[in-house]
C-alpha cells in the first residue's frame, strides 16, 4: 500500500536506519559494475546506456554558475531522463512565470557548492529555502513529491538527493530523509560519503557525478525488478 501514500516527503514519515540500509546496498558484489553499466562505461558497441546517465551532465549541469539559480529547458529535459515529466503548464510557469521567479529567489538561498555531508543542518531543515522550494514545487499541478525532488536534485546535485519510490522502498521513510541521510553521510568522519566517492573512482565515473548520485544509482540498480511491492 506504500504507493497510496498521498504526500510522502523528506520531512515526514516512518523512522528508519537510512545509513545502515545504504551500506547494505553498497556491500553488494555488483555495485561497481552496476555504476559502470548505468553510465555506459565498457559496454560493447551499440549497447545502450541508461538515459539517467545524462541527468547531471546535460548542457553542463543544472548547477553551473550561469543557471544555478533558475530553471531552464535543459533542466526539464534532464528530469525526463529519470522517467518523469513536468506538466506543460508548470514547465511554462517555471521558465516564464511567477513560479520561476519565486524559485529563483529560493535557489539563491541554497548553496550550490556544498556537499550534503558538509552542509550545516539548517540548510536542509524544515522551513529552510530548500524545504520551501520543495514544498512549492510539490504543490504544483500534477507535480508531487517525486518530480519536486528530482527537479531540486538537478539544481543542487551535491546537496539534495533524488528521493522517489525506489529510494523510499530501499532506504525507508524517516521523519526527515534529507536530515537522516546527512547524519549518515557524516558519521565516523564522513565514512559513508568517502565510500561513495571511492566507488565513483573505482567505477571510473567523472567527478561531476556527486556522492548522492552514486548512492541513488547504486540503490536503483540493486532494486528488485518492476512489479515488486515494497513491504
Amino acid at each position: 500500500m506504500a504507493d497510496l501514500v498521498v504526500k510522502p516527503d523528506p520531512f515526514t514519515g516512518e523512522p528508519s536506519a537510512v545509513g545502515q540500509r545504504l551500506h547494505a546496498v553498497l556491500d553488494g558484489d555488483r555495485v561497481v559494475g552496476d555504476l559502470r553499466r548505468y553510465f555506459g562505461i565498457g559496454l560493447p558497441p551499440g549497447a545502450d546506456a541508461f538515459t539517467g546517465g545524462r541527468f547531471e551532465h546535460l548542457a553542463g549541469g543544472g548547477d553551473r554558475r550561469q543557471v544555478a539559480n533558475r530553471f531552464t529547458t535543459e533542466d526539464l529535459i534532464a528530469v525526463q531522463t529519470l522517467s518523469v515529466t513536468v506538466p506543460a503548464p508548470v514547465a511554462l510557469d517555471l521558465l516564464e512565470g511567477p513560479l520561476g521567479t519565486q524559485l529563483c529567489e529560493l535557489l539563491r538561498g541554497i548553496p550550490a557548492d556544498a556537499d550534503l555531508s558538509d552542509a550545516d543542518a539548517s540548510i536542509v531543515a524544515d522551513g529552510s529555502p530548500a524545504h520551501q522550494a520543495w514544498s512549492l514545487l510539490e504543490s504544483q499541478y500534477k507535480v508531487g513529491w517525486v518530480i519536486a525532488g528530482k527537479l531540486l536534485a538537478r539544481k543542487r546535485p551535491r546537496l539534495l538527493p533524488v528521493y522517489d519510490r525506489v529510494v523510499r522502498c530501499a532506504l525507508g521513510h524517516p521523519p526527515s530523509f534529507w536530515t537522516e541521510l546527512r547524519t549518515a553521510l557524516r558519521k565516523d568522519d564522513a565514512a559513508l560519503h568517502h565510500r561513495l566517492l571511492s566507488l565513483r573512482q573505482s567505477a571510473g565515473l567523472p567527478e561531476t557525478v556527486s556522492a548522492l548520485r552514486v548512492a541513488d544509482i547504486a540503490v536503483w540498480m540493486a532494486h528488485p525488478a518492476p512489479g515488486h511491492r515494497c513491504p
